[in-house]
């Protein structure tokens, strides 16, 4: 593993995380002195101090720093296209538990996040219906739903009183999580396992960054394939989507919606990622339009499904992704995820 630092504080830190997990680091100070080592390093762990990558090198496996960095690290992550983002030291015991499985790769599935290019664009529908199409298709699939302010995604499935766990259940999770023992743990609906913040009106903290990173790592390990509806917060995007693979960005076709959209791609991580237009009557511009105003590729166009909204109110939304313009679009879109990964 290398670790490309001059930070003496950040560099400490890491070599006891490295030391714990029981990995041999090497470190350098300069962009200079790693890339003669650079792409042969099984792991590359960037300082927050080191600005530039390489020339032509990989992108670092993970950015670390110190939770004083605040929001330039999440800017340098995106600007050096770090793959995962670790603030020491509060991630530590996540960290290790990284690097240990980097040494003895497991096969995985893909971790899809879905989040909507501005408010009510349609994210959540557009992950239950692709969620709901995989399992059809016999996918070993997993429904998250990463918006604490959403109110809960169990309600437009009619699951809330469906046995298993919560996200609150799993706030006190430390370490490493068996997938099998989460596997059997989380609720269905439909067909699938889903994972929900609770569709009631109590309080909730929400759960830190190292237990999304564990909870969704165990996902990895358990299923072909995970989709986590995103919600548009800063923080909520920082805490689900840096752990995600592929994104999928939902927008309707409305000039308004291009400019947040744009706006959004700021916060995502450097992952293969496009676009997926909602067609609805009065839209003032085409999806091939807002695709390229937008900068992404265009994978698809969710139907403007009928009463939609009210099915989603009366927890049919499940019954209204049988539809067959709905097939189309979860058949087109799932093509992507289950696309080589760049």
């Amino acid at each position: 593993m290398l670790l490309v630092t001059g930070d003496g504080l950040l560099r400490g830190e890491v070599e006891r995380i490295v030391a714990a997990s029981g990995g041999q680091l090497r470190t350098v100070g300069t962009i200079r002195e790693a890339a003669q080592v650079w792409d042969t390093a099984a792991v590359v762990l960037l300082g927050s101090d080191i600005h530039e990558l390489p020339p032509r090198g990989r992108s670092p496996a993970v950015l670390v720093g110190l939770n004083g960095d605040g929001d330039r690290l999440w800017q340098l992550a995106a600007a050096v296209g770090a793959e995962r983002v670790a603030v020491l030291p509060e991630a530590a015991t996540w960290l290790a538990e990284f690097l240990s499985r980097a040494r003895t790769p497991e096969p995985g599935g893909l971790v899809l996040g879905i989040v909507g290019g501005c408010g009510g664009a349609g994210a959540s529908t557009a992950a239950v219906w692709l969620a709901s199409a995989a399992a059809r298709e016999g996918v070993r699939v997993l429904l998250v739903d990463g918006d604490p302010w959403g109110g809960g995604l169990e309600l437009a499935l009619a699951a809330e009183e469906s046995a298993g766990l919560r996200w609150p259940d799993l706030a006190d999770a430390d370490g490493t999580i068996d997938p099998r023992q989460l596997a059997d743990s989380l609720p269905l609906a439909g067909g699938f396992p889903f994972l929900s913040w609770p569709g009631n009106k109590e309080r909730h903290s929400g759960v830190d960054h190292a237990v999304v990173a564990g909870v969704l790592d165990a996902a990895r390990r358990g299923y072909e394939l995970v989709v986590v509806d995103i919600g548009r917060g800063r923080e909520t995007l920082r805490t689900f989507a840096w752990d995600c693979d592929r994104m999928i960005v939902v927008a309707p076709a409305l000039l308004r919606a291009a400019v947040a959209t744009a706006r959004l791609l700021q916060d995502l991580p450097p992952v293969d990622t496009v676009l997926v237009v909602r067609g609805k009557s009065g839209a003032s511009l085409d999806a091939g339009l807002i695709a390229e105003s937008v900068g992404l590729p265009l994978a698809g166009i969710v139907p403007d499904v009928r009463r939609a909204a009210a099915a989603t109110e009366a927890g049919r939304l499940l019954d209204a992704g049988r539809q067959r313009s709905v097939r189309r679009f979860t058949g087109m879109v799932l093509d992507f995820g289950a696309g080589p990964t760049p």
